[in-house]
């Protein structure tokens, strides 16, 4: 058995639990080992609040403070080495006196970038890199994509029926959109939702459907900012909503106000103009037995792009995945690194 694998799924597990509230930091799990017993482990569960070493390290109990002496560290994301809302992990690893930290993969924000790692081998740790870095980096793909591609990590999703549309024709917002979702698959929609910063729509959708955008079929989300595409009058405007001419503008614009990741509704044009330029990074299509004969045709995926399918509720959910994270290798860094 591979201990180093065994424990560090066990921080990826933990770092899941932050999945709703860590945003726009990344999630991270921690855990701490002695003679292959755990005696602490953390998450990061809000963001501006403690980071998962932390709460590893305090959740160790009197009775095993000794032992940190003599203990391994892991944790999925580098540790940080700067001072933001809390104080560097690093050196509260170094005070504590852990002498070995396992790490997941290197941190690709600008103020760590292996600084933290390079920290703790200057002051005597041991600092292993790269146990499950892929399943690390893809814990944290929207934090990643932000960081490295300078842009939101952007999530496509629509519903199709078994003859490939995903609406009727309508002429006018009287008449509703054609039901292809069930009440079961909608909650998964809302699940999306909550774990997306933006929601984001075309001109032509906020006028045919005025969607509220909003997550009411899942708990313990945030409400996303809810973003439409095109030249909106102001008197057609929400209250409360963002607009933009183009794609372009709307992803600068998100990602300078800190926005890591938007979720992608409709409708079918604005849906095509993501895939054609390639800004997309994981599309869910619901399946649905329903045939509608004639209407709206869905979004055409490129050629070769990985498929699975997923079951939710009795429904078949086609998931895309694309490849666009660049490479972030986790590597020897030395003290040039360091500002």
């Amino acid at each position: 058995m591979n201990f180093n694998e065994l424990y560090m799924r066990r921080c990826i597990e933990l770092a899941q639990l932050g999945r709703m509230h860590a945003a726009p930091n990344p999630m991270v799990g921690a855990v701490i080992v002695h003679s292959d017993r755990i005696i602490g482990e953390g998450y990061h569960a809000v963001c501006g609040k403690a980071h998962a070493e932390v709460n590893a390290i305090n959740s160790v109990k009197p009775a095993d403070r000794q032992l940190l002496s003599d203990s391994t560290l892991y944790v999925s994301l580098e540790p940080c080495s700067h001072y933001g809302k809390t104080p560097p992990c690093a050196r509260l690893i170094i005070k504590t006196g852990i002498p070995r930290v396992v790490v997941g993969c290197v941190d690709p924000f600008a103020k760590v970038q292996g600084r933290g790692i390079t920290m703790l081998r200057e002051a005597g740790i041991e600092v292993e890199v790269g146990v499950l870095e892929a399943e690390c980096r893809a814990l944290n793909r929207r934090f990643i994509t932000a960081q490295t591609l300078h842009r939101p990590y952007i999530t496509l999703k629509w519903a199709r029926s078994a003859d490939g549309f995903i609406d009727g024709w309508r002429e006018n917002d009287s008449q509703g959109a054609a039901q292809i979702s069930t009440p079961w698959s909608l909650m998964r929609v809302h699940q999306l939702r909550a774990m997306n910063q933006a929601i984001l729509v075309g001109h032509n959708t906020l006028r045919m459907d005025h969607p509220q955008l909003n997550v009411r079929h899942w708990a313990g989300g945030n409400q996303p900012l809810r973003v439409v595409l095109g030249r909106v009058a102001e008197e057609e405007l929400p209250t409360g909503w963002l607009a933009y001419a183009d794609i372009s503008t709307a992803l600068s614009e998100l990602y300078h106000m800190g926005v890591q990741s938007v979720l992608v509704e409709g409708g079918q044009q604005t849906l095509q103009s993501f895939i054609d330029q390639g800004l997309w990074d994981e599309t869910y299509v619901e399946y649905s037995p329903t045939t509608l004969g004639s209407g709206v045709p869905e979004p055409r995926m490129p050629v070769g792009v990985v498929l699975t399918e997923e079951k939710y509720f009795g429904r078949t959910i086609w998931h895309y995945e694309a490849d666009n994270l660049q490479d972030f290798e986790a590597k020897e860094l030395t003290s040039e690194n360091e500002e």
